[in-house]
Order: structure tokens, then C-alpha cells, then sequence
């Protein structure tokens, strides 16, 4: 899989490569309980995010054997119904990514980050 990412103009876009997901699938089972798989329709986006949480997010992703964009998607859907989307050791794991990678952000950050000029 290969992932493009770059700081082009949005007119440039129909030129720019970008990380393209066909046919992936994580299922899990839980107790031995068949997964139920729900078809769902997916779109590519184009969303700019913070770099260093954008590796944290990759590294995760990687941890855990998902792509990017599901792991996204649980983290959105467990948000959503107010519930926690990582086990404590999960979250351990992330603490020594976000110092490997750098990052300081925390949560009273958000909504309050200004991108920097080149």
C-alpha cells in the first residue's frame, strides 16, 4: 500500500496520488462469536491533520494491523456513543508513540491550533 501525502494547492488535486483502500475488512471475534460484516459505502478524503498525530495515528494503525481509516472510523464510532476506544494497554502503547513522535497535544488543544506558515 502505498500512501501520498503532500502540501499542494487543492487545484492540484486531480494530479495528487493519494492512499487508496479497495476490498479491506477487519474483522474481529468476540467470544467466539461470528463477526457480522456491514456493508458500507466509503469515500476518499482529503483531511488535513497534525503531522506528528497523524504518525502516532499510522503507528497505532500499524499496531493493531488496520488500515488508517479504520482505525479512524473506530475511534469516531466510540466516540460517538461516549465510550473509550482503547484498552489500557492500548493506551500505553500510544503514550510511547506520541513521545517517539513528539507529541504534546492534548485534548484542551483542540479547536485551538493554528497552522504553521511556510
Amino acid at each position: 500500500m502505498w500512501f501520498g501525502f503532500h502540501s499542494e494547492p487543492a487545484r492540484n488535486l486531480d494530479k495528487t496520488p493519494v492512499a487508496m483502500y479497495h476490498n479491506t475488512m477487519v474483522t474481529k471475534q468476540h467470544n467466539s462469536t461470528p463477526a457480522v460484516l456491514l456493508e458500507v459505502e466509503r469515500v476518499q478524503t482529503g483531511v488535513r491533520i497534525e503531522k506528528r498525530m497523524l504518525k502516532v495515528l499510522k503507528a497505532v494503525a500499524e499496531l493493531k494491523d488496520m488500515s488508517l481509516g479504520d482505525l479512524i472510523e473506530g475511534v469516531v464510532l466510540h466516540a460517538f456513543e461516549g465510550k473509550t476506544p482503547f484498552s489500557a494497554e492500548t493506551l500505553k502503547e500510544i503514550e510511547q508513540f506520541k513521545k517517539i513522535y513528539g507529541l504534546t497535544l492534548k485534548a484542551s488543544d483542540s479547536h485551538q491550533l493554528k497552522e504553521k506558515k511556510r
